[in-house]
């Protein structure tokens, strides 16, 4: 599967479809109607505006910046005086950004060139250009498909997501995890592995690297059935208790797996240097917080330990 391939989609729509004028005929398919795919700005000036000549070009180098998630539309007040009377337009050059058919920000005079591109990044935040893959929505979807049960899938729509951006945290920390979850430790390591070191603290990152390394514990220890054996035949066995409820996490029976550590934590709290509330916090660290048996398991383990 390949997933480093970065595609780049569309080109960017060209400056003419950026960039034009307008006129009180014009303003409400221009900008009214426009601004409800994406923001528009609407520029007024005139010909006697020194301050006019020298945003208009910031203005312009912009927008064709944002590549297409906001367009620019020029209007001069003394050719088409109607619409700048209307909006109380009282000097220039005076920028009025149109979201979703009405008025949302703007500001006036000459501002310097990183005012105005701040400005349009606040605008245009969230906002995907034409031709642009919106990755988080991507991952969205993945993370969806996996909560649902469906890893193959899952695992497809991630490594969609990472053809178009190879060093998506989110997308690479799920791709690792269907693969976890599928027993493909190998390849969950290796996705991992490609993961930036300053990343690795990364809440999903870490959760799929505890799941490994918990799954990894669970290969050494023998077959559920004989430590259920050990158990029974012994509950006071703390180490046995806690080898089963590691065997039993890694075959996907979270609820049973608390039980066990939550049994051992009631009869004796300092067992192996307090192991046993360490392992459950480890297991609700794979699981995710928003986990059913995360939510019950931290319950059970307050109850127990402020009782």
């Amino acid at each position: 599967m390949t997933i480093i391939d970065q595609g780049n989609g569309a080109p960017g729509p060209a400056a003419a479809d950026l960039i034009k004028d307008t006129t009180t005929q014009s303003f409400m398919k221009d900008v009214i109607e426009e601004s409800k795919r994406q923001p528009v700005l609407i520029d007024f000036w005139a010909e006697w505006c020194g301050p006019c000549k020298q945003l208009t070009p910031l203005l312009e180098k912009a927008v064709k910046a944002a590549k297409g998630k906001v367009k620019l539309v020029k209007m001069n007040i003394d050719q088409h005086p109607a619409i700048p009377g209307q909006m109380g337009i009282q000097s220039i050059p005076a920028v009025i950004a149109f979201v979703n058919g009405q008025p949302a920000d703007g500001f006036m005079g000459a501002v310097p060139e990183s005012q105005l591109n701040a400005f349009i990044e606040k605008l245009t935040k969230g906002v995907t250009a034409p031709g642009e893959v919106n990755v988080a929505e991507i991952v969205q979807e993945a993370d969806a498909v996996l909560a649902e049960g469906d890893a193959a899938a899952a695992a497809q729509i991630y490594a969609e997501a990472l053809q178009h951006d190879a060093t998506n945290i989110a997308a690479l920390a799920g791709l690792a995890k269907c693969y976890a979850v599928s027993g493909a430790m190998e390849q969950a390591k290796q996705t991992l592995a490609m993961v930036p070191e300053s990343k690795r603290n990364d809440p999903a990152v870490k959760a799929v690297q505890t799941a490994i390394d918990l799954a990894e514990q669970a290969e050494q220890l023998g077959p559920v059935a004989e430590l259920e054996q050990k158990v029974a035949a012994n509950p006071l066995d703390h180490q046995a208790r806690f080898d089963l409820a590691t065997a039993l996490n890694a075959q996907g029976n979270r609820a049973a797996a608390t039980e066990q550590l939550l049994a051992i934590i009631k009869r004796d709290r300092k067992w192996n240097d307090d192991g046993a509330r360490k392992q459950l916090v480890q297991f609700f660290e794979a699981w995710g917080s928003m986990d059913d048996a995360t939510v019950e398991g931290r319950k059970r383990l307050s109850t127990i330990l402020f009782s």
